[in-house]
């Protein structure tokens, strides 16, 4: 099963997930495809990640989390012992959201969230880490403007890693990579 975990303002809609998700179907695999639109609590999000995953047994789960999502994916992934596959994932959200608390605009949607100065704390109540690096698949883009790719490369250490060279935040070539991201999850 994969648990696709959407990034800060973006939604199941984004290009990842519906990418994921139509080359599931495609594969008769949809059954396998988990993607919750995630609340801006942190804690609620990440509970819902970790209930979502935690569906079935551990080895039969994999994580792909895209920049908040993919901090989520790491706690749920040492929580419960499975496969994370991290997509330029947020390394230290709670200094870098500060300038986001109040209203904001949700990605793909007409929707927007409240993002309340007591998430910064739960953000940081879920820092945690990595114990084995094996499990963890980085890709990461040098051309990231949000996150510094340096500090992904750090935090997985040990970890498969593709970095990529250029791109951006959004991993805009995603679909380039995507046969690499199924195979780490098991799925041909």
């Amino acid at each position: 099963m994969i648990v696709y975990l959407h990034g800060f303002r973006s939604s199941p809609q984004s290009r990842k997930a519906q990418l994921l998700r139509d080359l599931l179907q495609q594969r008769g695999l949809a059954d396998q495809y988990v993607c919750p639109a995630l609340p801006a609590s942190p804690r609620a999000a990440s509970q819902l990640a970790f209930d979502a995953a935690r569906a079935k047994p551990p080895d039969r789960v994999t994580l792909i989390g895209s920049s908040l999502g993919g901090y989520y994916a790491t706690w749920v992934a040492e929580k419960l012992g499975c496969r994370a596959v991290l997509l330029n994932p947020a390394i230290d959200p709670a200094r870098d959201l500060q300038t986001h608390i109040g209203r904001q605009p949700v990605f793909f949607s007409d929707e927007e969230i409240d993002f309340r100065p007591e998430y910064i704390d739960e953000l940081r109540d879920l820092d945690i880490r990595v114990t084995q690096s094996e499990r963890y698949f980085l890709i990461a883009a040098t051309g990231d403007t949000v996150i510094d790719y340096r500090t992904m490369v750090a935090k997985y250490r040990g970890a498969r890693q593709r970095v990529i060279e250029g791109g951006n935040h959004e991993l805009s070539d995603f679909a380039q990579y995507v046969d690499e991201v199924l195979s780490f999850c098991g799925i041909s």
